[in-house]
């Protein structure tokens, strides 16, 4: 498929210099150079009638997309590129380009044409005829579609639709779509709330709304892919459930943190594993196989706290290795932290179990804390 479009650069704009933009577009883009000009060209039909932008927040991708919008906005003043560098996510891309424009209202969709282009001027005349806060485009409601979804997809998405609920704070049919159009006042309201992990924006400012949202529906149907690859993958899946318990009690407790102590508490099943199968086969040597139980453990806890709770700043290569021994190095220390601060508790009269929880707490925070800024400090990647 070619991937040129020079007659879409020299198109003439129909904006004139003392029109308002009515609609901002705001698409976010990894390596979806192939479907970009078909896109653009979509949008100029579909919108000839509305005073519109296009705001793309490139994630530097190495197919060279943000270069070839940066081509098309020489000559059109409609398009606006944001390209970050060291930073990755659809929310936070989202987040930033919808901070970056000035129209009263705010589509967000998807670079790969899986989003019917076509519904944008039904959404917005929508919203503004009904004075709305935001207008979902839904592939659940009657007269939508979730297309050619396989149904291991179908059944995600549904369980992500109830999950959503125990957040969301108002009745939508289909709170997992990345396609709707909102009210700018709206979504300023919001953005002091906001996770900005993940792939679910819709979710996130609706959880993020400290009022139920006057919200409106419109049916759409899924289209099939044309270009790219899917971005669906375990990580997407991990970045939703964060936005889920970061939602229910962020507020509260760090969700990372959270994260961090349920790792732990899978790293106590697998030392009691590891030493129950060593010290069965050794049982003269019970020193031994606490030790293997305790570094398996360790090691386990690290493995999956880089894949899950500090995802975003994952550790690669020689990094890896470096963070594995800072990670035993900083939990050694807390294990000894735990051993002596409840010993000192028990000495002062304290009851046992109440020192030893109070024990695992303060090294379960020094855990936490040393290796959030040591291990897996934040890096420009």
């Amino acid at each position: 498929m070619s991937t040129s479009s020079p007659e879409l650069v020299r198109t003439p704009v129909r904006q004139s210099s003392t029109a308002s933009i009515e609609l901002a577009v705001v698409i976010p883009t990894f390596k979806e150079r192939e479907s970009v000009p078909l896109l653009l060209e979509r949008l100029r039909s579909t919108l000839d009638s509305i005073e519109w932008e296009a705001i793309f927040v490139d994630d530097h991708s190495p197919d060279g997309t943000a270069d070839y919008l940066r081509s098309v906005a020489a000559t059109n003043p409609r398009i606006h590129v944001i390209e970050r560098i060291g930073r990755r996510g659809l929310s936070s891309a989202c987040i930033e380009g919808m901070m970056a424009t000035a129209a009263p209202y705010i589509a967000v969709m998807d670079a790969d044409l899986q989003h019917d282009e076509s519904v944008l001027p039904v959404m917005f005349e929508k919203i503004r005829s009904e004075s709305l806060d935001v207008v979902v485009a839904s592939r659940k409601m009657s007269g939508g579609s979730m297309g050619e979804f396989s149904r291991r997809r179908v059944r995600l998405s549904n369980l992500g639709s109830n999950a959503s609920r125990l957040i969301c704070h108002c009745n939508v049919t289909d709170p997992m779509s990345g396609f709707f159009v909102v009210n700018s006042a709206f979504f300023r309201s919001t953005t002091e709330r906001l996770t900005g992990t993940g792939f679910k924006i819709l979710l996130d400012i609706l959880a993020s709304s400290k009022t139920p949202p006057r919200l409106g529906e419109v049916p759409y149907c899924f289209r099939s892919r044309q270009c790219g690859e899917s971005k669906l993958d375990v990580n997407v899946q991990l970045e939703y459930l964060y936005l889920i318990v970061d939602k229910l009690i962020g507020a509260f407790v760090p969700t990372r943190f959270v994260l961090f102590g349920l790792v732990g508490s899978v790293g106590v099943l697998v030392h009691l594993s590891v030493l129950a199968a060593v010290y069965l086969a050794h049982r003269e040597h019970f020193a031994m196989a606490q030790a293997i139980a305790t570094f398996a453990a360790m090691t386990f806890n690290f493995l999956l706290n880089n894949i899950v709770t500090f995802r975003d700043r994952r550790l690669h290569g020689a990094d890896l290795l470096q963070g594995l021994l800072l990670f035993y190095l900083a939990c050694s220390l807390g294990a000894l932290i735990n051993v002596s601060f409840a010993s000192m508790l028990v000495r002062a009269g304290i009851v046992w179990y109440l020192a030893g929880m109070s024990g695992t707490i303060i090294s379960s925070v020094w855990n936490y804390w040393v290796n959030a800024v040591l291990t897996w400090r934040r890096k420009l990647r």
